[in-house]
């Protein structure tokens, strides 16, 4: 059976490289769908004879990864980020897995599979605080699997039977604070975008939950119950910023409601 890998990218020289050199050699295609990066990106990815297409960046980045899925040949996807590393321990099992599928029976055929993940954050992989193993879906037979592109958190939706697989994909996200922060900014702002759609109020009830409530039991569930204090100063940080994310887009969900019903104040 062959195997395609779906990628989106937009800037992402400083990743992509790695990426691309964890896969090349054992895959049937790579498909990118490039953001309009304009960095040296694309100058990287025609060096793997990659399939690319270029199109926006749209806030969401699962848009531009489900174009990547669509554009696919292959039996089975892969859908990787460009910051993420697949090791030679996760290929064995990806293509065993993959030709296990020859021979088993029609009760035991799996259309996806979940990857255990390491995140790298503040210098070292995270160990707890709810971030390993941080399942994700991403291995799928073609036709089977699909995002659905409301959320950014959201995982891959698979018709039929999905199953784990064991070995860590590596996942570079934040090689430094600063590019945390960014992600942080893009991210709440997202989130904001999402609580004016779904017309959340903002009254009492909601400023509590968004402001007191949900950012505290967020903290607690990853630093205390998850075990986030084991890694130290990194799980730390990683708790109370994750936590951050329910007041920041309610705060920016707020301003946008009132600069629109206020415009000349």
């Amino acid at each position: 059976m062959q195997l395609s890998v779906a990628i989106a990218t937009y800037n992402e020289e400083d990743n992509i490289k790695n990426c691309l050199d964890s896969v090349s050699s054992w895959v049937k295609e790579i498909v990118i769908v490039d953001g309009g990066s304009d960095d040296k990106t694309l100058d990287i990815a025609q060096k793997y004879n990659a399939k690319i297409i270029k199109t926006d960046n749209p806030p969401n980045f699962h848009i531009n990864k489900q174009k990547a899925i669509n554009a696919c040949t292959g039996d089975w996807i892969l859908q990787l980020d460009a910051d993420e590393v697949v090791t030679k321990e996760l290929k064995e099992e990806i293509l065993g897995v993959i030709s296990q599928q020859l021979t088993a029976n029609s009760q035991q055929l799996a259309n996806g599979y979940w990857i255990p993940r390491k995140n790298y954050f503040l210098g070292t992989f995270l160990k707890k605080g709810g971030q390993y193993p941080d399942y994700t879906l991403r291995l799928y037979r073609n036709g089977k699997g699909r995002l659905p592109a409301k959320s950014v958190h959201e995982q891959a939706e698979v018709e039929g039977n999905t199953d784990y697989l064991h070995h860590p994909l590596l996942h570079y996200s934040y090689p430094n604070f600063a590019h945390y922060l960014d992600h942080f900014n893009r991210y709440t702002s997202i989130m904001a975008t999402e609580l004016e759609e779904k017309k959340v109020s903002l009254g009492i009830f909601s400023f509590l939950k968004f402001m007191i409530i949900y950012p505290k039991l967020w903290f607690l569930s990853t630093f205390i119950r998850h075990k986030g204090f084991v890694d130290g100063i990194p799980g730390f940080t990683f708790s109370l910023f994750s936590a951050l994310r329910f007041p920041a887009s309610y705060i920016k969900y707020w301003e946008k409601y009132h600069n629109k019903k206020s415009p000349n104040d």
